[in-house]
């Protein structure tokens, strides 16, 4: 289990992680949440630690990165890493 870090965190370093991983955090989601990069238990759920912070299920790393990948790319511009975050959580939110 990796230790609780701000969800910008994890969002500014998805290539560091498992693609096979999951990110969990805390609700209303933003920049500043805590969370977690953990494996998906088989029995699906949350994984114990996420579910007793109380964190919800946000992306798996592999979807994560996919999307920040094709979103900056089609962008003339590299954006911020607090934009990175912004717009990943607008689309776990909306489109996931």
């Amino acid at each position: 289990m990796g230790r609780v870090v701000r969800l910008a965190e994890i969002v500014e370093r998805l290539s560091e992680f498992d693609g096979n991983d999951t990110i969990y955090a805390l609700e209303p989601w933003t920049e500043d949440s805590d969370a977690i990069v953990a494996p998906e238990p088989k029995s699906g759920g949350l994984p114990p630690e996420a579910a007793e912070a109380g964190m919800k299920y946000f992306l798996e790393i592999s979807i994560a990165s996919d999307f920040v990948e094709d979103w900056i790319t089609s962008l003339k511009e590299k954006p911020s890493s607090s934009a990175v975050c912004q717009r990943l959580i607008q689309y776990a939110i909306n489109d996931a």
